[in-house]
């Protein structure tokens, strides 16, 4: 399914697009899960094209209609993005598809059986470092050993208070979705949040690398 964003007026399939539709008071709201009733607005899922689209009068132009839209509105998309992310980490725990701990994470990437491992924003540099290092010789293991299919992809987009809160958990500061269907619809909203996060190329026809998928040190100077 393609949708055409109503920024920049270009056909983009869904998953690169971010819905919004009018509320009751007449307001533009974010349908991040696409699924509210009524006519939608589709812009690119990029922090900054949602802030252009308000700052163009984008939503009015493309529903003919006068409509209330929030200045933070682009704010409060990261916001649904990330409620999002977080419950479905929250469904792939009680799955049991959800581990977190440096042994034990480390443990589960040696097993082959992560779909994704996060880390928090918030960090320190030398376990983040370790963790990368586990996740690099397993990426190229995999190469090796002519297995098919992405490499294991890394998310940094909530911090460790976010995750704990979220989760009933301390100091979480290293996790892993293991192989599962709630870990998959996990992975897929950590790859919207980190897309709609990343810088977007001028147009906003296009994204950086920096939708999740781990980047060689020389080319992600976060890392």
């Amino acid at each position: 399914m393609v949708r055409t964003c109503a920024l920049t007026r270009t056909e983009k399939p869904v998953e690169a697009l971010v819905r919004f539709v009018v509320g009751p008071d007449e307001a533009i709201v974010p349908d991040v899960d696409a699924r509210a009733e009524g006519r939608g607005v589709w812009i690119t899922l990029s922090h900054e094209a949602v802030a252009e689209a308000v700052r163009k009068k984008a939503f009015a132009r493309s529903l003919k209609a006068p409509v209330t839209v929030p200045e933070d509105l682009a704010e409060l998309t990261r916001i649904r993005l990330e409620q999002r992310l977080l419950s479905a980490l929250g469904m792939a725990r009680k799955a049991g598809q959800f581990t977190t701990g440096a042994t034990k994470v480390k443990s589960a990437l040696q097993s082959g059986q992560v779909l994704a491992l996060l880390t928090a924003s918030d960090a320190a540099e030398d376990g983040r470092n370790k963790m990368l290092g586990t996740l690099k010789a397993l990426n190229y293991a995999r190469q090796e050993a002519g297995l098919t299919g992405p490499d294991v992809p890394h998310f940094e987009s909530l911090s460790s208070e976010q995750m704990g809160l979220a989760l009933g958990l301390e100091n979480v500061i290293h996790a892993a979705l293991m192989t599962g269907a709630a870990a998959q619809s996990a992975v897929e909203k950590a790859r919207r949040l980190a897309r709609y996060n990343a810088p977007a190329t001028a147009d906003h026809t296009d994204r950086l690398p920096a939708s999740g998928v781990l980047l060689p040190a020389e080319q992600d100077e976060r890392r």
